[in-house]
């Protein structure tokens, strides 16, 4: 049996172990600018494997997202699933674990985000994919800037060939650091205005599973005042793309700016932009 408290004990053990490799990493990233770091083997692979097993493997209860941009599901409506998967997702979310993930890679004032905006639980199946994008700044409310990444992958045997694999890109989008989407791998990337990230398409017949969290912070990441919406691309390769693309992000920016509402939500900001 596991829960919440189980998770958190497991986690804050796993961080401590890792210190100097997570601090290695995130400040001398290979293939990329973004900082980031990987823990492998992050729990026990049998609660890993409960992880995975309570995901509907059809996707039922899940919103589908279908465009240009992206293809997958997504849920953060955790009172539907099974309990197991509210508990790993709320164990990222608790005090001592925010709290020691910043003082490991040396940012304060994080906060984590209860209301899972944007986060919670995604599947990805066959043909699915994520291209090449800088994630929203703020929380739904516009009065915090996001600041970290937590992206947990629990499906088993998940190997590159699968496709379906986290991607780091350089400045101009043209050369990405893949990270394969293991079983029991976590990913903690920063966020900022040159975080470009994607996942691949996915290959196999299969669903591939993340838990993902989101960190936030009323401090900008390079001290400016600035707002954008999750903003797109295409991959090098897709050369269309890219050019709907730049004027797909300034609409979606305009509207929000003037609308003042945020992805999947409708709140005003009480805040002047």
């Amino acid at each position: 049996m596991s829960d919440k408290n189980t998770f958190v004990t497991l986690l804050v053990n796993k961080l401590n172990e890792n210190r100097d490799s997570i601090q290695q990493q995130w400040q001398h990233p290979q293939g990329t600018t973004t900082k980031h770091f990987i823990i492998d083997n992050l729990l026990p692979p049998d609660l890993c494997n409960s992880i995975y097993q309570a995901f509907p493997k059809n996707g039922d209860g899940f919103f589908s997202r279908e465009s240009f941009r992206e293809r997958k599901r997504t849920s953060a409506n955790l009172d539907t699933h099974e309990q197991i998967l509210a508990d790993i997702t709320y164990a990222f979310q608790d005090s001592q674990i925010v709290d020691l993930v910043s003082d490991i890679v040396g940012l304060t004032k994080i906060e984590p985000d209860p209301k899972l905006y944007a986060g919670g639980l995604s599947m990805m199946f066959e043909g699915d994919y994520l291209n090449p994008h800088l994630d929203n700044s703020h929380d739904a409310n516009r009065e915090r800037y996001r600041r970290l990444n937590l992206l947990y992958y629990v499906s088993p045997d998940w190997a590159l060939e699968n496709g379906g694999n986290f991607e780091l890109w350089n400045e101009d989008r043209t050369v990405p650091k893949t990270l394969t989407s293991h079983f029991n791998r976590l990913v903690v990337m920063e966020t900022n205005k040159l975080s470009w990230h994607s996942v691949s398409p996915v290959k196999a017949n299969r669903p591939r599973c993340c838990v993902s969290n989101y960190y936030f912070s009323a401090i900008s990441p390079d001290e400016s005042d600035y707002f954008h919406v999750t903003s797109f691309s295409g991959r090098p390769e897709e050369k269309l793309k890219r050019l709907i693309g730049v004027f797909d992000n300034r609409l979606r920016n305009f509207v929000s700016k003037t609308l003042k509402i945020g992805r999947g939500k409708h709140l005003v900001n009480k805040k002047k932009d």
